[in-house]
């Protein structure tokens, strides 16, 4: 598996061969051959998921395994591959003020790309791209109409040429480069046809013995352009002509560049000795390719091999979110299932030529040997391995920074709420940065919308969250807001879940974080849940489902009265599963620090519900008139109990988790007829607890039934 990586070994495994090393056809940090997957057309691969799911880690990992250091510690491939980040600021728009007419971020792309893929390469030739140089340089040529700068079109010309220059990377690098700059920008000064003579000399140029065979030669390549005649000059004229016109036809001629990578790339793994020289496939790999050139980039491709392109380029390409347009009808695998054969079969769509794997979170034992490897002779407590899982989810940027946190603070280990509120400084050094809390929402939310996620996380559906936009958010932002935020958070693999506005439960507990501790008052906090208390308050009596929110959200300001009272006063009227799915929705309610009666904050930071859960308050505390003291009681120790464990914040007290089991078993010796249910769940939970997970429902033979959150 990959060195820097867990949980990912159905991609990087060696033996036997994982998915990529199948897929290039070289075993990973080696030079050794693998058997290639689709010997004849190859899938493009697609991973998918939300933020901090590895995506861009695994992209990296693939990077280095096929790069290696030379003794002098230069760089040197062991098979040509270029990284590019699609959200990088060099495709967000022209390097210059020129007309972007003659600029597209798939442009800048493909510059970057080819200019990757011409770097050294391990026992194998340098590769050159006649065809995709010819393309770029017709595009560009109009910008240069006019201008006056001859020095900076000299520049720009040099560095597309490169891309067909061997050993342009070396002590001689650009000699000829320069030469045929120079003899373009000569051969188009002064007239006033500036593309017609650029693209003339640029294509003489190309043709003087720079390539091998002469069929293949752009001037030959270009004469297959639509309504070209068979003649490449026409050709190229005609593809700079449909980039500048913009819209479909720039695609078009963006996918004509594209194919013209691809041809180059065919054209150097193919014919006589290509396969002494070279070893495996080259690789491209597209990070955030959801935005900038990614889509184009994906599109012409897909759209090639649907066409019969035959090309033997691995396209690897990491997206947020699973559900994009250009994807629909993609092979979705899981990765268990590519760890050994993908039996991966192109349909009639260009859609269907991809393969989408979506990143799944880490497992427990993961979480493990992360924390384990992050902490290294840091002591922390035992269970914190189990409570990062439990808190992230499996997601590994959380899992690491959460790790990292424990390792610079491990006297605040004991809390993970002490941890993400600690400076996170990123550099380890002695510095004051900003909490980590801030730090992992920066690297998970789409930071432009920050502020209103701040606000809505603690909305349950589309209702609550307009109730809160309209009283707490500006006012232009209102339903139509929270509905584009919320298909935004869809599209980047944040969908919603049941009874909860966000329904990533990592990402909605560092929100809601970050929400208490807006103001040095909390007046924040208590503003958003007061909001959401009148939201969930009719004035013609209770609705039991909505009951249950507004008892929530009482408690998220530390008043408790009214949600003991609704479990004490229904635990002999409810179906006991309803009873206790009602006690563990509650008991998920947030609760950072301790608070008093009226909901104000402690000066300390101790957590009172394991006091309450304990007994230690008992005597300091007066059921109220009326009600069955014991049961009052019991309820009063066991919903706090449950809450205390159910917080991802804090490391589960075994104490409590002792407590919990009591209480419930006490309970079900109350409730003869339901009394199985309370005695499975006065086993499953403190399990539950203990092994980092969410209390499930258990079945009445102690069996688990569901694996909910305790959400509505």
């Amino acid at each position: 598996m990959g060195r820097g990586l867990h949980g990912r070994g159905a991609l990087f495994d060696v033996e036997p061969a994982g998915l990529v090393p199948r897929l290039v056809g070289i075993r990973p940090h080696e030079h050794l051959g693998v058997k290639v997957d689709h010997p004849r057309e190859l899938p493009v691969l697609v991973l998918a998921g939300g933020r901090g799911l590895g995506k861009s880690a695994v992209l990296t990992e693939v990077w280095q395994a096929y790069t290696e250091r030379t003794r002098r510690g230069e760089q040197r491939k062991r098979t040509p591959v270029a990284l590019l980040d699609c959200e990088d600021e060099q495709f967000a728009g022209p390097p210059h003020e020129e007309s972007p007419e003659s600029w597209s971020p798939v442009w800048q792309a493909l510059l970057v790309a080819a200019e990757q893929l011409t770097e050294p390469v391990k026992a194998a030739g340098q590769l050159t791209f006649p065809r995709l140089t010819a393309g770029l340089v017709a595009v560009r040529a109009s910008d240069w109409s006019g201008r006056t700068d001859s020095e900076r079109i000299r520049r720009e010309l040099t560095r597309i040429l490169l891309l067909n220059e061997r050993g342009s990377r070396f002590a001689l690098a650009g000699r000829w480069a320069g030469k045929v700059a120079a003899k373009v920008i000569a051969a188009a000064s002064g007239q006033g046809a500036f593309v017609s003579a650029a693209v003339e000399a640029t294509l003489e140029a190309l043709s003087e013995g720079v390539t091998s065979r002469k069929e293949q030669r752009p001037s030959a390549w270009y004469r297959a352009y639509p309504n070209a005649g068979g003649n490449a000059k026409r050709g190229l004229l005609l593809l700079a002509g449909n980039f500048r016109a913009g819209g479909t036809s720039r695609e078009h001629a963006e996918r004509w560049l594209v194919r013209a990578l691809l041809a180059d790339l065919t054209e150097a793994y193919s014919g006589l000795g290509s396969h002494l020289r070279r070893l495996g496939r080259p690789l491209v790999l597209l990070d955030n390719a959801q935005g900038g050139p990614g889509p184009g980039l994906l599109d012409a491709v897909l759209r090639d091999r649907a066409e019969d392109g035959a090309d033997q380029v691995v396209f690897i390409a990491a997206v947020r979110g699973t559900d994009h347009a250009l994807l629909r009808g993609a092979v979705r695998r899981e990765p268990a299932e590519v760890a050994r054969t993908t039996e991966w079969e192109p349909g009639s769509t260009p859609a269907s030529r991809a393969l989408l794997v979506p990143l799944p979170p880490l497992s427990p034992d993961d979480t493990l040997h992360i924390v384990g490897a992050v902490c290294e002779d840091a002591e922390v407590p035992p269970r914190l391995p189990h409570a990062v899982h439990r808190l992230t989810g499996g997601n590994p940027l959380g899992i690491v920074l959460v790790a990292t946190a424990a390792r610079r603070h491990p006297d605040l280990a004991a809390s993970l709420g002490r941890l993400l509120t600690a400076p996170a400084d990123p550099a380890g050094g002695p510095g004051d940065g900003g909490p980590a809390y801030g730090e992992l929402l920066e690297r998970l939310v789409p930071p432009d919308r920050l502020d209103e996620l701040t606000v809505l996380a603690a909305a349950h559906d589309h209702d609550s969250a307009v109730a809160l936009a309209t009283a707490r958010l500006p006012d232009d932002f209102g339903s139509s807001g929270v509905r584009a935020l919320r298909a935004r958070l869809a599209e980047e693999g944040l969908p919603a879940a049941p009874g909860q506005f966000v329904g990533d439960p990592f990402v909605r507990t560092l929100l809601l974080l970050r929400l208490h501790h807006r103001g040095p008052d909390h007046a924040k906090w208590r503003e958003v849940h007061e909001t959401l208390i009148r939201h969930y308050t009719w004035e013609d009596g209770d609705d039991p489902h909505t009951a249950r929110y507004r008892l929530y959200h009482e408690l998220a300001l530390g008043d408790t009265a009214g949600a003991v009272a609704h479990l004490r006063d229904g635990f002999h009227a409810l179906d006991p599963r309803d009873w206790l799915d009602t006690l563990r929705f509650l008991a998920t309610a947030p609760y950072f620090h301790a608070h008093d009666a009226e909901g104000r904050d402690f000066a300390g930071q101790d957590d009172l519900r394991a006091a309450v859960a304990l007994g230690r308050t008992d005597a300091d505390h007066r059921p109220p008139e009326g009600a069955d003291p014991l049961l009052h009681l019991r309820t009063r120790r066991l919903l706090h109990a449950v809450w205390q464990v159910s917080d991802p914040l804090v490391l589960p007290d075994p104490l409590v988790c002792d407590r919990l089991r009591f209480e419930l078993l006490q309970l079900s010796d109350l409730r003869p007829a339901g009394g199985a249910l309370l005695f499975a769940a006065s086993g499953a939970w403190p399990r539950d607890a203990a092994a980092g997970r969410a209390l499930r429902l258990p079945a009445e033979d102690g069996s688990d039934s569901d694996d909910g959150e305790g959400d509505a």
